[in-house]
């Protein structure tokens, strides 16, 4: 009779873990209120919301987090966009039939 213990072992997906995998860990609540305490400071923050989502050594959740935070960023700007173009058009529109 063959002994299996695949059971006991974890089953992993792609590389195997490593002690210096540690990026994986959850962010403590000491660590989030570091990074919103930062966040708080002007032009200091949008630096670091580039520096967090692209950051090769930061934590996956949190590059993910700032990547999202970044991406409704855009979306936002869009918006603003197209509403400025809408109402400057409109207003342009106005003043030139008066």
């Amino acid at each position: 009779m063959s002994e299996n213990n695949s059971y006991n072992q974890p089953q992993y997906q792609g590389q195997q873990p490593t002690a210096a995998s540690s990026y994986e860990e959850p962010i403590s609540v000491k660590e989030w209120l570091l990074t919103y305490l930062i966040m708080l400071i002007p032009c200091v923050n949008i630096i670091m919301v580039f520096v967090w989502a692209f950051s090769s050594s930061e934590k996956k959740s949190k590059a993910n987090f700032f990547k999202a935070m970044l991406i409704v960023y855009a979306i936002v700007i869009c918006i603003y966009i197209i509403i400025f173009a809408i109402f400057g058009a409109a207003i342009i529109a106005a003043a030139s039939n008066s």
